[in-house]
């Protein structure tokens, strides 16, 4: 049976049916002109074209509020400040850091030395998430290592290091 045969031999109102559906979704959509013309080819035994269908886009303008640049902080910013302190953060202490090649990092064992890149005795860089906020010294309390804090960097120096 060819292609020809079995359009002949399907009925018309299965035929009209198909028609009808892409009439009331392209009605739908508001392109009632589009939608006839669809169907004329439709039935003519064509693949409906498929007709741009054009929408107005309503668009509303943004509006923002000015910023404040207060020197005091706002009354509720206490308030907003209790939402992150239970937050976690990693907190890591540095000695120091070294470059060395895959080749020499493949010789090391038990017993092998690195050179850092700080002096003894130099203080300690330390880290709240990768973010330097201050200097201490190594102490020993109660068995453990410990560090005693020397200088902590300023907020207003931190927030700079993080822009």
């Amino acid at each position: 049976m060819s292609v020809a045969e079995t359009t002949a031999e399907t009925p018309a109102t299965e035929g009209a049916a198909v028609p009808d559906e892409w009439a009331a979704a392209l009605a739908e959509q508001g392109d009632v002109g589009a939608a006839t013309a669809d169907v004329g080819t439709a039935q003519a035994g064509a693949a409906p074209a498929a007709a741009p269908v054009e929408q107005k886009m309503n668009y509303a303008r943004a509006e923002f509020q000015e910023l404040q640049d207060d020197a005091q902080p706002h009354a509720n910013s206490e308030a907003n400040l209790d939402v992150i302190l239970d937050v976690t953060v990693t907190l890591s202490m540095e000695i120091g850091r070294t470059k060395i090649s895959i080749r020499n990092l493949l010789k090391l064992n038990q017993g092998s030395v690195v050179e850092l890149d700080r002096l003894a005795g130099e203080p300690m860089d330390v880290l709240v998430n990768n973010c330097l906020i201050a200097h201490g010294e190594v102490v020993v309390v109660n068995d453990k290592f410990g560090i005693r804090l020397t200088d902590v960097i300023s907020a207003a120096e931190r927030v700079k290091k993080l822009k």
